[in-house]
């Protein structure tokens, strides 16, 4: 397997006025010399993984029976702006799971971070979380994004009274179940990095801090974790790493997270396993990318629509060619920091809210997008569509689908 040394771009001149913006189709940024990290609380708990079963015993049963395991992905809730559009994507995945046959149902919804805006205070989890999901009727798992673990003050917060990532390991890593809220119990994920064991699928949920690091600078835990995370992934079922800051991006305010491709690059290059998927958030859109690497396919994709982005003006927007014109997809990233890269951007939304639908058997995963208007109207169609087989290769979409990698 090809090593990639993967360094900041050393065309660009340096400005002490205003960062430097990235050139069209550049799916990296430069990394930050010293990313703002918070230490994680301390966990005593040696094993970080939950099997499905623990928690629904009976749903992955049937799934386990049924041969098929569905799911949904969200991204970047936090209603800090009001949760009518927040509410609206739950709704909509409530009218799936309600309208779709037993074994089409969903048995979870899988959140990939920044659960409460702006710093993830426990205070906030019943305005921006329980209520906006009281009538989701599956468990709901997480990973923190950095609004969940960020403690900084910004202009207008109330100086923060508790520790990073306080609020969500009393909401989502409790010891055992009990009501916080009326709507629903508390999680009891052993941890905010950890590994949910699921029928036919095994998703390994990083947390890659304030800005997009898995580890402070000189200190390797985390990333440890994750490399033995891989080498005992079971091989006859699909591997999912999820994590909110994006490897590759190509809107305008973020970028992709140079850290988050070496580390996973390099938990790679270290095992020999690559995961059938990755799967962001952070970034208020969505984003479809294959990557062929070391003879694979693999989907990146982001989907950041969860509900904090309530008006098309919050939703982050792509960057433009000279023309002015956004990029037209299927069309190949290109990476100055990566020239080896073999990254094309399939298909983007920009301007709606949403979620995903997963659904994995024993030979297919396959990521299903759907939007959400700002104005709360769903219509139930698949508006994307890839299916990736356990051989790591994608399956040809059909003669006519349902417009793949094309911007709506």
């Amino acid at each position: 397997m090809a090593v990639h040394h993967l360094e900041p771009n050393p065309t660009k001149r340096k400005s002490h006025f205003a960062k430097n913006r990235r050139p069209f189709l550049e799916p990296i940024s430069d990394a930050k010399n010293n990313p703002h990290f918070e230490k994680p609380p301390i966990t005593n708990n040696v094993n970080l993984t939950l099997p499905l079963r623990v928690v629904i015993p009976k749903e992955a049963d049937a799934a386990a029976k049924a041969g098929r395991l569905v799911f949904h992905v969200i991204g970047d809730s936090g209603g800090i702006h009001g949760d009518d559009v927040q509410g609206a994507v739950a709704e909509a995945m409530e009218h799936q799971i309600e309208s779709a046959a037993e074994a089409d149902k969903a048995a979870f919804l899988y959140h990939v971070g920044d659960v409460v805006y702006f710093n993830g205070q426990s205070e906030l989890y019943g305005a921006q979380f329980y209520e906006p999901y009281q009538y989701y009727p599956a468990p709901i798992f997480a990973i923190p994004g950095n609004h969940d673990g960020d403690t900084r003050v910004r202009a207008g917060d109330e100086p923060d009274t508790e520790p990073s990532l306080f609020g969500f390991t009393e909401n989502f890593c409790a010891s055992q179940p009990h009501q916080i809220s009326a709507y629903r119990a508390t999680m009891t994920q052993p941890y905010v990095y950890w590994t949910l064991d699921a029928p036919f699928v095994t998703i390994i949920g990083l947390y890659s801090n304030v800005e997009g690091t898995l580890d402070a600078r000189g200190t390797f835990e985390q990333q440890r974790w994750l490399e033995q995370q891989l080498a005992s992934a079971k091989k006859d079922k699909f591997l999912i790493v999820a994590v909110h800051h994006p490897p590759y991006s190509l809107d305008k305010t973020h970028g992709g997270y140079l850290d988050i491709v070496v580390a996973l690059d390099q938990a790679m290059q270290s095992t020999g396993v690559i995961p059938h998927a990755v799967l962001s958030g952070h970034v208020h859109n969505t984003q479809r990318f294959t990557r062929r690497h070391d003879g694979r396919e693999i989907p990146y994709v982001i989907d950041g629509r969860g509900g904090y982005a309530n008006t098309d003006r919050l939703a982050h927007k792509l960057q433009k060619d000279p023309a002015g014109d956004y990029p037209t997809a299927p069309v190949k990233a290109e990476s100055a920091h990566d020239p080896n890269l073999d990254l094309e951007l399939e298909y983007y939304d920009q301007d709606h809210a949403g979620f995903l639908r997963v659904s994995v058997t024993k030979e297919e995963l396959t990521i299903d997008s759907f939007r959400v208007s700002f104005d709360g109207t769903f219509e139930d169609t698949v508006r994307d569509s890839v299916t990736v087989m356990l051989d790591g290769h994608l399956k040809p979409p059909p003669a006519q689908g349902h417009g793949h990698g094309r911007r709506h």
